[in-house]
Formats: structure tokens, C-alpha cells, sequence
């Protein structure tokens, strides 16, 4: 076992802190069904622990709340020194009840940051404002220490503000080269919402043979890293947190190099300009238009 990393924090706007780089129990994890504890995860979260991932990413739909919970219990750390942010989905209609069901499923008494999945429930202004309202008060109980969003473009931001009292903490998107959102993280800036990213290593796993291959070779080279993670690196220095998964421990900790080094911003630049050759979408396509880059 390798011997665990401190990975730097950022301060949310309410004034919490969260690690840059976080592990997730989405994707290859995703139980469709319950077929009990699926050990594999548990140990796998375990593991990303031990190596210095306490920033554990987790949601209601993904089905794995539980087997986060049991690795928080077995992990040996206070409570205090693991980051959990879980998600509402299913239950979006009733999130009191949501939050309930997921503190009890991950044996927790809050969590650190608790999101709306994305918002394509509302079918208008009034339910997504409302469903933030029940947000707000989850945040007012304490069962979530900061509140936030995932997969929102900036009309649903704006839809948002426009009656919130809390703005929220952050906005967990697909981001990667080949999918920048035009103007969304300037305006998260903005307003003081964190851009958390997701399936960063989209061009190298589900979109590779892009115009972004020569690049990212070049770069690993240089660096003595894997294209993995010079690509985690550009969502760092872009000023995003990153939530990265694997089942293989010795991928995760290969990912901890991306935060041994900098890109230039030359080379941060090159990149983004490169990826802007190339539109790909990993998740959530029914809901955008192919050419639609929000």
C-alpha cells in the first residue's frame, strides 16, 4: 500500500472545505439493481481512502450509498476528516425524505455537501425553485453541511437564483477538452459557485482518437505521468475539483500524481483549444442536443 496523500482543499462559499480531488462510486459502480453489498466496491473505497481520497462522491441513484457507508465505518478516520457528498434523484419529489434515507444508508448523521442530480424533473421554474427550497432546508437542519447542484446549465442556474437564499456551493458537470460549456464556468465564477467535474478522462477512455492524442502523448511524456493524468491536471488548473473513479488501486494512486505537477498555461491553454475541435458528450445526451455544448 502506498503511503497516503494530503490532497490539497479549496473553501467552498459558505466556508467549507473540500479536497480538489475526490473518488467516486458512480459509472462502473452503478447497481441497476439491489443485489446486496457488492464487496468489490467497499474494499475498492477502502483503498482510496487508505491512499488519501477522503473526498468519498456518492448519490441515491447510483445505488451504493450503502457500501460507502460501510467503508466510512471501516476506514478508521473521525468523521471529521472525510469530505461525503451524495445526491437526490429518485426522491426528488419529497427531499426531506431523500436525505433521510440516504444519511441512514451511509450510517452518517449529515453530509458534507448534498446535491440536486440534475434538473431535468422540473417541468417549470416553480418545481426546480421549489426543490431548491427543500434543499435550503436541509442545509438549515444541519443533515448537509453545504448544498449544491449537478448537471445544471447556466438557464437553470439563473432559474435558480432568482429565488434562492443560499447560492449554491457548487455545480457537478461532465467536463473535460472535449466538453467546456462555452461560458458556464465564467459565470459559476461569478456567483461563487465551485465547478466540480466529472468523467475528466472522457478523451482518453470513451473518446479517444480526437485531435487532443498527440498532445496528451507529448505532455506525458514530458511529465512522466500517464495521459490521464495530464488531463485530470487541465480540470485542476482550469479551477475545477475532480472526481475520478477506478476499481484498480493502482490506478488511484497513479492519479495522485496529477498533483505532484503543473501544466503551463500555455499548455493549459493548448489543450482547451484543441479539445474545442471535438464535441463529445459521455452522459446525459437525451437531454442536449448533440450539438448543443452548454
Amino acid at each position: 500500500m502506498t503511503s497516503p496523500h494530503t490532497i490539497p482543499t479549496t473553501k467552498l462559499n459558505d466556508g467549507s472545505v473540500i479536497p480538489i480531488l475526490g473518488y467516486g462510486t458512480g459509472t462502473a459502480w452503478y447497481k441497476s439493481s439491489d443485489n446486496g453489498i457488492n464487496r468489490e466496491l467497499v474494499d475498492s473505497a477502502n483503498n482510496a481512502v487508505k491512499l488519501g481520497y477522503h473526498h468519498l462522491d456518492g448519490a441515491e441513484v447510483y445505488g451504493t450509498e450503502e457500501e460507502l457507508g460501510h467503508a466510512i465505518k471501516e476506514s478508521g478516520l473521525s468523521r471529521e476528516e472525510l469530505f461525503v457528498t451524495t445526491k437526490v434523484h429518485t426522491r426528488i419529489a419529497d427531499i426531506p425524505a431523500a436525505i433521510d434515507a440516504s444519511l441512514k444508508k451511509l450510517g452518517l448523521d449529515y453530509v458534507d455537501l448534498y446535491l440536486i442530480h440534475a434538473p431535468f424533473f422540473a417541468d417549470t421554474e416553480s418545481e426546480l425553485q421549489a426543490a431548491w427550497a427543500a434543499m435550503e432546508q436541509v442545509k438549515a437542519s444541519g443533515k448537509a453541511r453545504s448544498i449544491g447542484v449537478s448537471n445544471f446549465a447556466r438557464s437553470h442556474l439563473e432559474t435558480l437564483l432568482k429565488t434562492a437564499k443560499v447560492v449554491p456551493s457548487v455545480n457537478q458537470i461532465e467536463f473535460h477538452p472535449y466538453l467546456q460549456h462555452g461560458e458556464l464556468m465564467e459565470f459559476h465564477k461569478s456567483k461563487g459557485i465551485q465547478t466540480v467535474s466529472y468523467a475528466g478522462l472522457t478523451p482518453m477512455t470513451r473518446a479517444s482518437g480526437g485531435p487532443l492524442d498527440p498532445l496528451l502523448s507529448d505532455l506525458a511524456k514530458k511529465y512522466a505521468v500517464s495521459e490521464s493524468e495530464i488531463l485530470l491536471r487541465w480540470s485542476l488548473d482550469r479551477g475545477c475539483v475532480a472526481i475520478t473513479t477506478s476499481g484498480k488501486e493502482t490506478r488511484l494512486a497513479s492519479y495522485l500524481r496529477a498533483l505532484t505537477f503543473q501544466l503551463t498555461p500555455k499548455e493549459v491553454k493548448e489543450i482547451s483549444s484543441l479539445g474545442q475541435q471535438k464535441h463529445y458528450r459521455a452522459f446525459w445526451q437525451e437531454k442536449y442536443a448533440e450539438d448543443d455544448r452548454i
